[in-house]
């Protein structure tokens, strides 16, 4: 039987087609007005959609007649590892939290094969937090390690804001 992979997971591979696309994007702005706008207008273009989707995300929870919480976080966050795209080490699950690091990351991974690495940060990490708010605004995140940025693990750390 073989292994399924992160090339299983839709989400995995919505964020391929979108840096195909933004890789394009960024590049004709890096070329027309500069790195900096290039990489503000893609970081701005990534939250807008990262909040359009965590608002997705809430309705669906709504329909099926639960509300966003960080209960509900905690159900729908495995979307983003299936397939193996994350490997995850658990800490903490609560009412309140969640924690966990990455260390494994495949969407790093595949942003730097697709010559994406200078931006991945943008195309992937800011979404997470990002989400989180769009999603129940009273949950924040902070996160002082991502491997995107070089280190050997992300960290994870969601609570409700009082």
């Amino acid at each position: 039987m073989s292994e399924q992979g992160p090339e299983q997971s839709p989400i995995f591979r919505q964020r391929r087609v979108e840096a195909k696309m933004l890789k394009h994007v960024y590049e004709a702005l890096a070329a027309s007005h500069g790195e900096e706008t290039a990489k503000a207008t893609i970081a701005a273009a990534v939250r807008a959609a990262s909040l359009e989707q965590a608002a997705e995300m809430a309705e669906s929870v709504r329909a099926e007649g639960g509300e966003p919480s960080m209960r509900a976080l905690q159900e729908i966050y495995p979307l983003w590892s299936a397939g193996g795209a994350l490997e995850i080490e658990p800490i903490a699950e609560t009412e309140d939290r969640l924690d966990f690091d990455v260390t494994r990351c495949r969407y790093a991974e595949m942003y730097r094969e697709m010559g994406l690495g200078h931006v991945g940060h943008l195309l992937s990490c800011q979404r997470d937090g990002t989400f989180a708010e769009g999603f129940d605004p009273r949950i924040r995140m902070e996160r002082k390690e991502t491997i995107m940025t070089g280190s050997s693990r992300c960290t994870f750390r969601y609570f409700l804001s009082k």
